[in-house]
């Protein structure tokens, strides 16, 4: 069994299929049937199906799955890690939820760089359901947002793999422009505008509005920041932050729309890998999260400015 054929496998596994891997892979499919073929060999277990049109992986196959993804991941990690002590700096790599990305995560990592200068902080975005994969796939060290869950494949319990931290505490309130034409008992009937991420299926706001009879449409813009400028300027309702328009609540360019269950209380944690597979970056940023000086710089209003330029610079990617 080398690394290569795991890393194969693990792809199989995400991608769903073979030649889906190949591509990713840049090398031949039957290149991608062999390095499985030699993994059933040595452990006697066909580990996949063929089933309507597709693949159907065993149990032995899903397990195998679970194992592969995190060996792949330690071994990058051991590369990443030993050329970090060439290069006397330290890398993390920080996956957040797109509300927290947008709101919070900026003035975080330039606080916590400050603390750390030698640590370069990569960002990366990330929907609320890829983030426990994204840790054991070792994808990323720190995932910011709401509690993750387990990922595919098969559900991993969160106590025993990934360990959470509550650092944040939020409020989701229903706003509109005051103009806007609204009867409380028929809100779910309008026009709901929200980030990109539309409502998260993991956050307390996603849970809320599961629970109701109706669920609402959702016009979704490239950000939040947007999507409330579409608020004030009468095109629909939205479940904003409260810290984030609590101005425009002042200046009465929104008001609050009382419905039942609002404002929708809501918890971002910092995960990182449990039993100690954490690296010492990670669990730097996980305890500095829970600091009055992080909350201070994460609710801090809009536009103002660190008191010193951040250094090194944090990357921000999308993730794909």
């Amino acid at each position: 069994m080398t690394l290569s054929q795991l890393r194969t496998f693990a792809l199989v596994v995400r991608l769903g299929s073979l030649r889906a891997a190949a591509k990713e892979l840049g090398i031949s499919e039957p290149a991608v049937s062999a390095a499985v073929a030699a993994l059933r060999a040595e452990l006697g277990d066909p580990l996949f199906v063929r089933a309507g049109g597709g693949i159907e992986f065993t149990p032995g196959g899903r397990r195998l799955a679970a194992h592969a993804e995190e060996i792949v991941g330690l071994a990058d990690q051991a590369r990443r890690e030993v050329a970090e002590t060439v290069l006397a700096s330290t890398s993390l790599r920080v996956a957040a939820a797109a509300d927290f990305s947008e709101h919070a995560a900026d003035a975080l990592l330039n606080a916590f760089t400050r603390r750390l200068p030698d640590c370069q902080v990569d960002l990366t975005l990330a929907e609320g359901s890829e983030l426990a994969d994204l840790l054991v796939r070792r994808t990323a060290d720190v995932v910011l947002g709401p509690r993750p869950t387990g990922g595919e494949p098969g559900p991993r319990p969160v106590g025993g793999e990934l360990d959470v931290v509550p650092f944040l505490r939020y409020q989701r309130i229903l706003v509109a422009a005051p103009e806007f034409p609204v009867v409380v008992r028929e809100v779910f009937r309008h026009v709901w505008l929200t980030g990109p991420a539309g409502l998260e299926e993991l956050s307390e706001e996603g849970r809320w509005i599961a629970r109701q009879p109706v669920w609402p449409d959702l016009v979704r813009f490239p950000s939040e920041t947007d999507a409330v400028a579409a608020a004030r300027a009468g095109d629909g309702l939205m479940l904003a932050l409260g810290h984030v328009v609590r101005a425009d609540l002042r200046s009465g360019a929104l008001v609050r729309i009382p419905v039942p269950g609002t404002p929708v209380q809501g918890l971002w944690y910092a995960t990182v890998l449990g039993r100690g597979r954490a690296s010492a970056a990670a669990r730097a940023l996980q305890e500095f999260v829970t600091t009055p000086t992080a909350t201070a710089a994460m609710l801090a209003p809009p536009g103002v400015a660190p008191l010193v330029p951040r250094r090194p610079p944090v990357h921000v990617a999308l993730w794909s």
